[in-house]
């Protein structure tokens, strides 16, 4: 199955937050020679502002490259500065087709949403939830409704070079306000194209817990730079997540509907825009 036509998708905000992150986390192709932490993320985190429509092939590979799970998925995205509403369906396999969850935060509250699995009613998701994995693989419903470039605590701790690129290291640390799982999240920013390279989520107790390395960079619908193909790994040794990205539109238009528990029942149709 071919899942690459020529748009392609920016999955490492949302499920940086993909928000990482699954969200269009792009900037302009050249950065400014110095820029501060706060202006850093405060850029990369405008842009993941506004709606859009993803499509994306999930696969859960177990040593030796042996594929676990394999999904073709839908995303239906809204994000502001204090709100974000999204939507993941299964698309493929047709035994899963119609499995949907719906996620939502708003600034400084705990993130709520619904698993819907037919033919049994959507079920609620709340706070104590978020840490459960997203569709069998490893990352959970917090990694992909996460915005940590929103978070007031930003810092530049250093610099590297990853994959032979030159990279800004960005430290983000949430506060009282902003709930979370995570005591860090580390983020090597291309520092020319401001992408990110590499995020690293770690726990209280300083163990690192996920691991999200860029492995294509490309160009989304609106000519900016993205990460479009992810690998994601953490403390289970025995799988891995690989997203490989196929398409993305931004400034589509969604009904409310669309992001409610009523909603995930309905048809799995894209937005008209995509037609």
């Amino acid at each position: 199955m071919n899942l690459r036509p020529s748009n392609v998708l920016p999955v490492a905000a949302a499920t940086l937050g993909l928000a990482l992150l699954i969200s269009s986390v792009a900037s302009a192709d050249t950065a400014p020679a110095t820029i501060s932490a706060k202006d850093l993320a405060a850029d990369l985190s405008a842009l993941q502002d506004g709606a859009s429509y993803v499509r994306v092939r999930l696969e859960v590979k177990q040593p030796p490259d042996t594929t676990k799970i394999a999904l073709q998925l839908q995303i239906k995205e809204r994000r502001t500065k204090t709100v974000t509403d999204l939507v993941y369906q299964i698309l493929w396999p047709k035994e899963r087709k119609g499995q949907a969850i719906l996620l939502h935060k708003a600034d400084g509250s705990a993130p709520t949403g619904s698993l819907f699995i037919p033919p049994d009613k959507p079920r609620p998701l709340n706070a104590s939830n978020m840490s459960e994995a997203l569709f069998g693989s490893n990352l959970c419903y917090q990694d992909i409704i996460e915005n940590f470039f929103g978070w007031e605590n930003q810092t530049i701790v250093g610099a590297d070079v990853l994959n032979r690129v030159n990279c800004l290291i960005l430290e983000s640390r949430p506060d009282r306000n902003e709930p979370s799982r995570y005591a860090s999240i580390r983020s090597w920013i291309d520092s020319r194209r401001l992408v990110p390279l590499r995020v690293e989520k770690y726990l209280a107790s300083g163990q690192l817990a996920l691991r999200i390395d860029t492995t294509r960079v490309a160009t989304d619908d609106k000519g900016r730079s993205i990460p479009a193909d992810l690998t994601v790994s953490g403390s289970r040794a025995d799988s891995v997540t690989n997203l490989d990205g196929s398409r993305i539109r931004h400034d589509v238009v969604y009904t409310d509907h669309e992001f409610t528990p009523e909603g995930l029942t309905e048809d799995l149709a894209p937005p008209s825009a995509m037609q």
